[in-house]
């Protein structure tokens, strides 16, 4: 009971869905790819788990789907989020809930994993954060959403010409995994994708299964762990700021390949501990303003500044990390910790939103 319902090939929902094949699964939903009969169209059919909280968070993702819709119609923006075409109830032996969507490509993170260790190209970089900071713009300020989930598998591709979407939606296999390859007719898909096809690929910001309003936080702990902003590690209050956080972790990662923060647990210390310290070498020593204001200021810190379980820590530059590691040049280097800086302020209210980031000169 509550577990993911059997669907097969071939089988229709809802008297109007068939069946083709999968298209991914999660630890909460499977997904699908379906022909709609009726406007003889293909669909992405969202399959949520059954269980009680599942059907709870069912009803919040609609809500949130459909605000988006609401405020799409409205303010004609929103363009890159993706947008619900229906949603509906199915009774199997689980019980379950469908949300449907307009086809889409594979995320960024598979196709991250086409390219080298180095990151993908700057110029579809640039391209695909001003796409997703006017989402979260769109987010934050028309529908009042906090997406708090944003990273590198939730930002889907989209082709615009019918060659490329089609060659994007080919190259979906949930048998690849998130951190498979994408395989098209005619093998890796980079090798099929001219620099005009990727430069002509939009994104979109999808799954809002985890998003909360502005005005109503659901849960204390939200984003996938390397994405976590400072204040939701430290247990704070937290805002739209905490999508801005993430929203640089993701350009880091798409520009490099490598997470900007990545903490593994040691002998002595907790993954918690080890993030704390990553971002303090990284950004420098937290104002004991800031530190003592948040409410587990004490499982991290004895004093202001100094960590209760880890004594050494290696300072590093965000410029520096780019040029020795990645062998950007000093001039590159600082015009992307120029952007990327004032995302990953301590004191969220200090952040840039996305309306400023969108108007930052890199």
């Amino acid at each position: 009971i509550g577990g993911h319902h059997p669907i097969q090939e071939g089988e229709v929902l809802n008297t109007r869905y068939q069946v083709l094949r999968k298209l991914g699964r999660g630890a909460f939903a499977t997904v699908w790819l379906c022909q709609d009969m009726r406007r003889k169209k293909q669909v992405a059919v969202k399959v949520l788990k059954s269980r009680e909280g599942f059907a709870e968070t069912a009803q919040d993702e609609v809500a949130f789907l459909r605000c988006v819709s609401c405020m799409k119609k409205k303010n004609l923006a929103g363009e890159n989020v993706i947008c619900l075409l229906d949603d509906f109830r199915m009774i199997g032996e689980n019980g379950f809930h469908i949300l449907l969507w307009r086809v889409l490509g594979p995320s960024i993170r598979s196709l991250m994993a086409n390219y080298t260790a180095q990151g993908l190209p700057l110029p579809f970089v640039k391209k695909s954060l001003q796409q997703v900071l006017a989402g979260l713009h769109f987010l934050h300020k028309c529908c009042r959403i906090i997406h708090a989930d944003i990273k590198p598998e939730n930002i889907l591709l989209y082709g615009c010409s019918k060659r490329l979407q089609g060659l994007l939606v080919d190259s979906l296999d949930c048998e690849q995994g998130t951190e498979g390859r994408l395989k098209g007719a005619g093998g890796d898909l980079q090798n099929q994708l001219e620099d005009s096809d990727l430069m002509s690929i939009e994104v979109k910001i999808a799954d809002l299964g985890s998003a909360c309003w502005t005005y109503k936080p659901f849960s204390k702990e939200i984003q996938t762990r390397p994405y976590r902003a400072l204040e939701v590690l430290l247990g704070l209050d937290y805002g739209t700021p905490a999508d801005i956080w993430s929203t640089a972790c993701l350009a880091f990662e798409m520009a490099t390949g490598e997470c900007l923060f990545d903490p593994q647990p040691g002998k002595y210390f907790s993954r918690d501990d080890d993030h704390v310290a990553r971002i303090i070498e990284l950004l420098g020593r937290i104002p004991p303003q800031i530190v003592f204001s948040w409410n587990k200021s004490t499982k991290f810190f004895s004093r202001p500044g100094a960590l209760l379980r880890l004594s050494r820590l290696f300072p590093r530059s965000l410029p520096g990390i780019l040029a020795d590691r990645h062998g950007w040049t000093p001039r590159e280097a600082a015009a992307f910790a120029a952007f990327l800086l004032p995302a990953l302020h301590y004191a969220p209210e200090r952040r840039a939103s996305a309306a400023q980031s969108l108007r930052h000169a890199w």
